[in-house]
This record gives structure tokens, C-alpha cells and sequence, in this order.
């Protein structure tokens, strides 16, 4: 996620000087013709290639309102995970106590069962967000805009190893549990499930605080649920092919529209065309990037939710909820990067 004020000019030009280059290798040729051959032919008229442009203005909106909307999605989703994880290290507190506990234990046992569930939960954040970080063939990452703007910043999950997290944050026996699942977070969460049950047995939980944890992790579940949709289905090909063909069939054709509407201002009059349909094509062409790399919020890429970010939040306050001292410090933007 991008925050700074905004990017700027010079980021938006490097971004986009590939494509830029392009668009006056599509409308310098032809301009040239006509100008310098007298190829008067290659002018066509500007109404239908306005008629397509409007059409791909339509599509391209559609797109990028579908790609704002899996944003703001991704980005509601891990709100609420925010939420339900301070709820869980609340209860989990509070609930787990000695007071209908048959054969009552001590503070410290007590005490360790609660941090064993905290810190898990932690471990779950973890899985998860690695998961989310893994790529998939639709995304963007690996176009070579964003593989040189991500020099700018570093994604924690593409340096870091999970299984190193998970040593720091789960027993041992459920480290060997979870290890090689096809899905971590969700044994994980399973793993909480079973503990629930085994402190409920134990009489150190009732039956109205162990469903009032199981549907904490109901939640939990379903916010996991979300997060995969928007993961692993991306923005409909057929919709996304088709944009792209559109928006170049309009880059295309419009070099051969603006050729005549400009030769009617006068001597050299045409040889405004270049730099218009340079300006006029890479302003659909952007319109069109921006949707692209806006509707994969999980890739790592300068437009995601920040999940790393939102996840070292939430650590920090389970582990102040249980009293650590050694709290890690909050996230900040890299280069106004905050992942």
C-alpha cells in the first residue's frame, strides 16, 4: 500500500516509459507517411474510431471498478481479522480460568495455556499471509515495471521462511502437525479447535465461554474463507482478454484518426498527431495498468492490502494483552511502501 502523499511524476513516467515508447512507434511512422509521402490514404475518419473509443472507456471503467472492489474487499476482510483477533486474545484471557475447573491447576499452567493460544493464533496470521503472498499466474509481480519498482521494498514473506515463524510460535508437536499440509492456516486453526475442546473437558472453560471462543474462530474461519475467494479467482479472463484487445485496437487505430483532424490546422498541422495520440493512448493504456495491478491485492506488489503490516499490528497487541515485554515494533512504509 502506497503511504505517501501520492507517487510521483517521475515514479508514474518510469513505469509507464516502455509503453510510451511504443505509442510513438505506433503513431511516428504513419504520420510520417502522410506527411512526407503524401500518403493522404492512411487518414481515416475520426467518428467510428470515437465510437470505439468510447466503448473501451466503458470497459476499461468496468474493470477498474471490479479491481477497486477486490481492493476494498481484501482490505475489509483484514479489518475484520483485526477485530476478531482482539477479540480472541480478550477472551482467551478472561475465559480461561480455574473458576469450573474440577481439578484446578496452577497460575503458571493456566498461564501458559493462555499464551499457547495467543501465540498460535499469531502463527495462524503468519500462515496465512504467507499463503496469500505465494504468486499466481495472473498476477503482475513479474512484468518488469513492477519487478523494477519492487527494488524500492521488501516483501517479508518472499525473504522469510514460514517454517521459522511457526518454530517461535508453536509447540514443537504442533510444528511436526501443521508441517507439509496443503493448507497451514487452516490446521492450524483446526489445532485451536481440538485445545478448546480439551480445556472444556478439563472443566478450565464452560460450555457458554467455549462457544463464545468456537465462534470467534467461526469467524476466523470465514475471514480465511475471504481471503482465498479473492486469492484464487482472479478478475474474469474473458473480461480481462477482452479489455486488452480493445484498449490496443483503439491505441491502433488512432494515429490514422487524429492524422486528418489535424492536417485541417494549417501547414504541419498533422505532425501534431504524434505527441496527441501518444498523450491520448497512454492515458487508456494506464487507465488499464492501474486496473491490472489493482486487482490482485494479495501479490506483494506497491498497491496491496498491508497484510505483513496489519499482522505485526495485531501481534503487538495479543502480546501486550499477555503482559510480554519483548513486543516487536510496529511496521512502517518503505519508501512510502508499507506491506
Amino acid at each position: 500500500m502506497h503511504a505517501g502523499r501520492n507517487y510521483t511524476l517521475r515514479e508514474v513516467t518510469l513505469w509507464t516509459r516502455r509503453e510510451t515508447f511504443v505509442f510513438f512507434l505506433i503513431a511516428g511512422p504513419p504520420t510520417a507517411a502522410y506527411a512526407l509521402l503524401d500518403w493522404k490514404w492512411l487518414g481515416l475518419p475520426w467518428l467510428p474510431i470515437a465510437l470505439l473509443g468510447t466503448a473501451v472507456a466503458f470497459i476499461t471503467g468496468f474493470k477498474n471498478n471490479a479491481s477497486y472492489d477486490r481492493a476494498w474487499e481484501a482490505r475489509k476482510v483484514w479489518g475484520a481479522i483485526v477485530n476478531s483477533s482482539r477479540i480472541w486474545g480478550s477472551m482467551v484471557i478472561d475465559f480461561v480460568t480455574n473458576l469450573h475447573a474440577q481439578a484446578p491447576v496452577a497460575d503458571q499452567v493456566l498461564e501458559d495455556k493462555r499464551r499457547r493460544l495467543v501465540h498460535r493464533h499469531i502463527a495462524w496470521l503468519a500462515a496465512l499471509r504467507f499463503q496469500l503472498r505465494q504468486p499466481r499466474v495472473w498476477e503482475t509481480q513479474e512484468h518488469k515495471a513492477n519487478v523494477e519498482y519492487r527494488q524500492k521494498f521488501e516483501v517479508a514473506e518472499e525473504v522469510g521462511e514460514l517454517g521459522d515463524e511457526l518454530l517461535d510460535l508453536l509447540a514443537e508437536t504442533d510444528c511436526q502437525h501443521v508441517r507439509g499440509k496443503a493448507n497451514t492456516a487452516t490446521q492450524i486453526l483446526a489445532t485451536q479447535s481440538h485445545e478448546l475442546r480439551e480445556l472444556r473437558l478439563a472443566g478450565l472453560i464452560d460450555d457458554f465461554r467455549h462457544m463464545e471462543l468456537q465462534k470467534v474462530l467461526s469467524d476466523l474461519y470465514v475471514h480465511q474463507g475471504k481471503c482465498e475467494r479473492i486469492k484464487n479467482f482472479p478478475y474474469p479472463r474473458q473480461f480481462a482478454t477482452l479489455n486488452l484487445i480493445f484498449v490496443w485496437l483503439f491505441i491502433l487505430l488512432a494515429p490514422f484518426g487524429l492524422l486528418p483532424e489535424f492536417a485541417e490546422l494549417g501547414k504541419h498541422g498533422e505532425w501534431l498527431t504524434i505527441p496527441f495520440s501518444m498523450l491520448v493512448s497512454w492515458i487508456f493504456h494506464t487507465i488499464d495498468k492501474i486496473g491490472s495491478a489493482s486487482e490482485n491485492p494479495f501479490e506483494g506488489g506497491a498497491n496491496d492490502t498491508p497484510i505483513t503490516a496489519l499482522s505485526r499490528t495485531i501481534e503487538i497487541d495479543l502480546r501486550e494483552m499477555l503482559g510480554e515485554q519483548n513486543v516487536p515494533k510496529p511496521l512502517g512504509p518503505v519508501n512510502h511502501i508499507l506491506m
